[in-house]
């Protein structure tokens, strides 16, 4: 699980721990892994803590190495890695900006795949690989800049459909999670420091609120789970409608 520290991520590595998964954590703190992974061994179950920055490529390798060495085969992968960062206009965006927070949002995501998800693919035992998208890969963020996002989730969103062609016939599902706007701390912050944005959003969400971080376990659970065994290339939304006007 990257990003398995806080937020969405917590929420998805407490949601299998209570499923019955050992969980493998990869984030850059190590005071919030060490936080999440105990209340995962609170659970009974297993973890591993890896701290790394995933939007540097060559650090994303090799934690990925350090993980397989540590665990040695992985059944589930969730990549969870990323966020928007910055509200910049594409004409204001440095290039090595935009580099870095596309790596932060697609590369990451690509290494994973290519090594814990090539991992399962030459084990030969199937697997299930969940990427974590954005309702922004399908609709344009709404009053706010930093098009790297969209530009990066899209491409998450194609990733996770041509993996899921690919090694379908290996027994491994991928599907992608598109999630709205949920009351992260992220999404707190950006509350206090751009509130206009974040009221707007709601304004459009039929349900008129933000998502619980804790509506995203159960999606998580059933995706790496044997029920969703005949579902591979989907993408699924949970944003309380907001996409559905």
């Amino acid at each position: 699980m990257t990003g398995g520290s806080r937020g969405l991520g917590r929420e998805m590595a407490l949601g299998l721990a209570e499923a019955g998964a050992d969980v493998a954590l990869v984030a850059r703190d190590p005071a919030q892994l060490e936080a999440t992974a105990a209340e995962i061994e609170a659970r009974g179950r297993k973890s591993w803590r890896l701290a790394a920055d995933l939007g540097d490529p060559e650090a994303c390798e090799t934690v990925c190495e350090q993980a397989l060495d540590a665990v040695g085969a992985f059944d589930i992968l969730i990549n969870n890695v990323g966020g928007r960062r910055v509200n910049q206009p594409v004409e204001d965006m440095p290039l090595e900006q935009w580099k870095a927070l596309v790596d932060l949002n697609l590369t990451a995501t690509l290494v994973c795949c290519s090594k814990i998800g090539g991992a399962m693919v030459r084990r030969g035992t199937g697997g299930r690989v969940i990427n974590i998208a954005s309702v922004n890969a399908l609709v344009a963020g709404r009053n706010i800049s930093g098009r790297h996002y969209e530009a990066a989730k899209g491409a998450v969103l194609m990733l996770t459909r041509s993996l899921a062609t690919d090694w379908a016939r290996h027994g491994i599902t991928v599907n992608a999670i598109c999630p709205g706007i949920f009351a992260t701390a992220p999404n707190k912050a950006w509350a206090e420091t751009h509130p206009e944005v974040i009221e707007a959003y709601v304004q459009n969400i039929p349900m008129g609120k933000l998502g619980d971080p804790e509506d995203l376990a159960p999606l998580a659970v059933y995706l790496a789970s044997e029920a969703s065994r005949y579902l591979t290339g989907a993408a699924l939304v949970i944003d309380g409608g907001y996409t559905c006007w």
